[in-house]
């Protein structure tokens, strides 16, 4: 039976990491084919993607899944729906294995694998947006959702905060960094404004 939800869940952390993750992969092809791949600071910005990638997606299986799925026991439709979740997630592991060894290698096809993880991953965040995120909308409520980006916090820890908050508004318009920001509390836009933002620009991953 589905959780009376009285006030909507506010998504906008969800869309802009999955914003941030189409962003990165459309650097990445871009870089690839100036012929940059070997370049320091693509290889920076492809690691940190990956790990954003691991965090958002590691955290989603242990944290928001199961709740999910606590409340779906009785509704076979939206249990087939958690379970395309997770094997899109699985199927996303061999396509990050192949840029990786395609990178390492500055492989010929390398266009291509890009390619092919800019698919799997677009059409899997598309497939959340649309089906997922209603399902947790119907299910869950805004106390589960707290504790869910509870949870993403504490993995993310002091030190994945001051790079997960810069790279998610690296690029954003005013509309959406203020969408983003106004979901934070008051000292962590602070210290993104002071200091974070600025110790990211340094890094210029991707070449940017």
């Amino acid at each position: 039976m589905a959780v009376a939800q009285q006030t909507p869940i506010n998504f906008a952390v969800m869309y802009a990491t999955h914003d941030a993750f189409r962003r990165d992969l459309q650097r990445l092809a871009a870089a690839v084919a100036a012929g940059r791949a070997t370049a320091p600071e693509v290889r920076d910005g492809w690691e940190n993607f990956k790990h954003q990638l691991h965090v958002h997606h590691t955290v989603e299986d242990s944290d928001l899944w199961p709740r999910v799925a606590a409340a779906v026991t009785d509704r076979p439709d939206d249990q087939k729906l958690l379970d395309e979740m997770e094997a899109e997630h699985a199927r996303l592991d061999p396509a990050l294995a192949a840029v990786d060894d395609g990178l390492a290698r500055n492989a010929p096809d390398l266009p291509a694998r890009v390619a092919d993880l800019t698919t799997l991953l677009g059409d899997h965040m598309r497939h959340e947006e649309s089906a997922a995120l209603p399902l947790i909308q119907d299910v869950c409520t805004t106390k589960d959702w707290d504790a869910f980006r509870g949870a993403m916090a504490r993995k993310q820890g002091p030190k994945g905060a001051a790079v997960y908050f810069p790279w998610i508004t690296d690029g954003q318009n005013a509309t959406e960094r203020k969408a983003f920001l106004d979901t934070m509390p008051g000292p962590v836009k602070v210290l993104n404004k002071l200091f974070w933002e600025s110790s990211y620009r340094k890094r210029r991953m991707w070449g940017i």
